[in-house]
């Protein structure tokens, strides 16, 4: 195969427009020349310490410049890179490192006014297998708030500011993103170089992209997940975008961000568009002017509004496109695909509530659920989406057998997402893989936290679902049995999980019972809890 590096992305545009703002986060402005210069050092530093290419490096860090630096300087050093979500506990962050196998870490340190990623380095020892732990400082000048380890800052100090990018093969492995299964433990999908390319260059087509005319995007969607990733970062730096960073998402500072900078591009999951609306109406119950939220300067700037994560309600759609004046291009897609597989087409009339047609060098079927058959098609006809495309990836990383279930030998992957196609090609998502909980756009899995709660000294058998939310879409509801003699409120086992768990998956509402509702075979009969 040929070779290629992800960097590429970055080291185009640098080549280009280096002079051209790459990132900004409050009043730091970084240009594509010194994004690219510090992303070489940092694979300087890595060379320095031993990562050779294809060892696996994990970054815990929000959406803060320091991401996309040692994101770059991961793939440049030819090292694979693997994010992880910020809000995981200790005991997962241990989990995912032995995991996949890190032999580096790069971690935020927290602040005030930024807590998460603290638990990085709160609660677990570094694996043998992770040999070097460079800590994220908020001020890249200050010492290392953990006794023996480094800081990026200190790594980077002397590192040149040039680098010779490995080249790849184009089939090798350039991110590993954690993915939960039905089966309880996350699993690691791993991107090739050419999956994460291609999903990132289809932005001109999926949205009019033109380096010409370069895109401001607003960064709300977290960088560890795949849609923030390749929509946002990568497809900014495949075509000299600048990508405006806010760490976590507020609506009321959303908003001014979007005037402040003249934003363009803003992607999002659907709560994140009820928050956007929910404080434009706050704010105009107390002033004229939407509390100092320029909407008609917002709006005439806004050329691209992108959602995925779960279904747009169509209240929500319509209410957007009102007060902005843009509609709502709904897309669907998994890690596996990179993530984008299908797209609501730009510049065409968007038909609310499909997750669009397959994007270009991307087809997708309906299958009979548990078989590789295509559905009989008709417009009512429902079947489980599978893909094939530049988008799939490699397999799960050292699950051969999960690998062989979820891809077939013509390289189509099984989704477990239910949908049905009309006469057009466009895609309707029916339902959920089976028993998945979509929380504010997080995708979790009941096994996982049912294995968790098993682990609570009171706790006998729990069964989890989703419930119903109006802002979330989805919370999480647990029903537990509690071992003989034994006694916990519902409150300590929602404290309790909150402390186990990371925050958008620890159920919020918890329900002591006598018993379950099963079948003959002792299976939980889930439909029937709600």
């Amino acid at each position: 195969m040929p070779s290629y590096n992800l960097a590429a992305l970055l080291e185009g545009s640098a080549s280009t427009y280096p002079e051209r703002t790459a990132i900004v986060f409050g009043n730091a402005r970084l240009s594509y020349a010194q994004v690219d210069g510090a992303a070489s050092q940092i694979a300087n530093l890595l060379v320095s310490r031993g990562i050779r290419p294809g060892d696996k490096v994990a970054l815990m860090c929000p959406n803060l410049p320091y991401f996309s630096l040692v994101y770059w300087g991961i793939l440049k050093a030819g090292a694979t890179v693997v994010p992880l979500n910020v809000l995981l506990k200790g005991r997962e962050v241990a989990y995912h490192l032995a995991d996949s196998d890190a032999k580096a870490l790069f971690a935020f340190e927290g602040t005030p006014e930024l807590p998460i990623g603290k638990a990085a380095y709160d609660g677990f020892s570094v694996t043998d297998a992770t040999e070097h732990f460079f800590v994220i400082t908020a001020d890249p000048a200050a010492p290392s708030p953990i006794e023996g380890t480094g800081t990026l800052g200190q790594g980077m100090s002397g590192q040149p500011p040039t680098f010779e990018t490995v080249r790849c093969d184009e089939d090798d492995t350039a991110v590993i993103l954690y993915t939960s299964g039905t089966t309880g433990q996350p699993k690691g999908a791993e991107l090739r170089h050419r999956n994460m390319r291609d999903n990132a260059l289809a932005g001109d087509v999926l949205f009019g992209a033109d380096a010409s005319r370069p895109d401001t995007y607003l960064c709300v969607l977290p960088l560890f997940h795949s849609f923030g990733q390749t929509v946002i970062q990568n497809g900014a730096a495949a075509y000299g975008g600048t990508v405006v960073m806010l760490p976590r998402f507020e609506a009321g500072p959303a908003l001014q961000l979007m005037l402040r900078e003249g934003v363009t591009f803003f992607a999002g999951v659907p709560t994140m568009y009820w928050g956007l609306l929910g404080a434009l109406d706050t704010a105009e119950a107390s002033a004229q002017d939407a509390g100092g939220v320029d909407v008609s300067t917002i709006a005439r700037n806004l050329r691209v509004a992108a959602a995925g994560g779960s279904a747009l309600p169509v209240e929500v759609h319509h209410e957007f496109e009102k007060r902005f004046g843009v509609t709502i291009l709904e897309g669907y897609g998994l890690s596996e695909t990179s993530p984008v597989a299908s797209f609501s087409p730009f510049g065409q009339g968007v038909r609310v509530g499909s997750i669009g047609i397959p994007i270009p060098g991307v087809e997708m079927e309906l299958i009979k659920p548990g078989t590789w058959e295509p559905v009989d098609w008709t417009p009512d006809a429902v079947g489980e989406i599978a893909i094939k495309g530049h988008n799939v990836f490699k397999g799960y990383y050292g699950r051969p057998d999960a690998t062989a279930e979820a891809i077939n030998e013509y390289g189509w992957f099984r989704s477990g997402d239910l949908a049905r196609r009309d006469e057009d090609g466009w895609y309707y998502i029916v339902d959920r893989a089976k028993e998945m909980i979509i929380r504010g756009g997080f995708n979790v899995y009941p096994r996982e936290i049912e294995e968790v709660l098993l682990t609570h000294p009171a706790i006998s058998l729990a069964a989890v679902i989703g419930i119903p939310h109006p802002s979330h879409g989805e919370e999480i509801k647990a029903f537990v049995i509690l071992k003989p003699g034994a006694s916990a409120s519902p409150d300590e086992i929602v404290a309790w999980s909150k402390e186990q768990m990371a925050a958008y998956k620890y159920p919020r509402f918890v329900e002591v019972v006598d018993s379950l509702p099963m079948t003959a075979t002792g299976k939980i009969l889930k439909r029937e809890l709600s």
